[in-house]
């Protein structure tokens, strides 16, 4: 079985689905409710445990009664927790994410910021048993200490950048791969080409920059191409990124080259797309490639 890792960030999501956007001084009645634990290592963690692979979130939670909802939702779907600040008992990470009827969204969350400094410990014996090693920049000494670990290990380990954070150049100098968000910038950059160069001289040796339904511009190595990404009737965009990188997971801790892994994460992510929520394409019989 493939075993992954996925250090960073859990919230919980709170979804509503708009006619549109609230305005200013208005009220807006949701066309649907839904809550999910949510968060980009959270999310990719999910989906690597649903395409049948053993997923372990590092993350702090707490033990806050609302928490409950986050470690129910993980242990339905498989997925092991280490938290990382079980005292914490204060209201824990909440994200609220609008979605119009265009597919689009809107997202207000307090992100890692919510829970102060955190304890940091690794596992070494799971770190040795895992095949693959995700990091998403939200708490980034976690983020550091357990990428540093699987790098001496000769783990691979997936930086998912969808924003630069202090500590993430440290944190470059210990990935294989990068998977950013068109939004990821390092200090100086301004295009993708910018970025493509910034993360190969800081040694990642395979680099792909997402663009939402635009195909996915990439670095092997020496060699620059794209990933064409399927073109979906979008329901909701939310997550898509966050699935997109965890079944990359899945498919490149399976043995799948970099190309490869993109290009059948790219198609799983867009049809997300199709569907409400987070969790709603994991109720297709064969939602992905094989």
């Amino acid at each position: 079985m493939n075993r992954g890792i996925f250090v960073g960030l859990s919230t919980i999501d709170v979804i509503y689905g708009v006619a549109s956007f609230p305005a200013p001084n208005s009220k807006v009645m949701a066309q649907s409710q839904d809550v999910f634990a949510g968060g980009p290592a959270t999310n990719a963690a999910i989906t690597f445990a649903h395409l049948s692979g053993e997923a372990t979130l590092v993350t702090a939670s707490g033990r806050h009664p609302l928490t409950s909802l986050v470690r129910d939702d993980l242990r339905s779907h498989s997925v092991h927790l280490i938290d990382l600040h079980p005292e914490f008992d204060e209201v824990p990470v909440i994200s609220s994410i609008f979605v119009n009827s265009a597919g689009e969204r809107n997202v207000i969350s307090a992100n890692a910021a919510r829970m102060g400094e955190i304890p940091v410990s690794v596992d070494d014996l799971i770190c040795q048993e895992a095949a693959i090693l995700l990091v998403d920049g939200h708490y980034m000494q976690a983020c550091q200490f357990w990428a540093r670990t699987a790098q001496a290990r000769g783990k691979q380990v997936i930086f998912d950048g969808g924003s630069w954070k202090p500590g993430t150049e440290e944190l470059l100098g210990m990935v294989d791969t990068a998977i950013c968000s068109a939004d990821f910038r390092p200090p100086g950059c301004s295009t993708p080409e910018d970025v493509l160069s910034y993360l190969s001289a800081c040694g990642v040796r395979r680099i792909a920059i997402s663009n939402g339904g635009a195909p996915i511009q990439y670095l092997n190595e020496e060699t620059r191409c794209s990933v064409g990404v399927p073109q979906v009737e979008l329901v909701d965009t939310t997550g898509a990124g966050d699935i997109l990188h965890g079944a990359f997971c899945y498919y490149a801790a399976g043995g799948r080259d970099f190309v490869e892994s993109l290009r059948a994460a790219a198609e799983l992510a867009s049809e997300s797309c199709r569907f409400r929520g987070t969790r709603g394409w994991m109720n297709i019989a064969k939602p992905f490639p094989r």
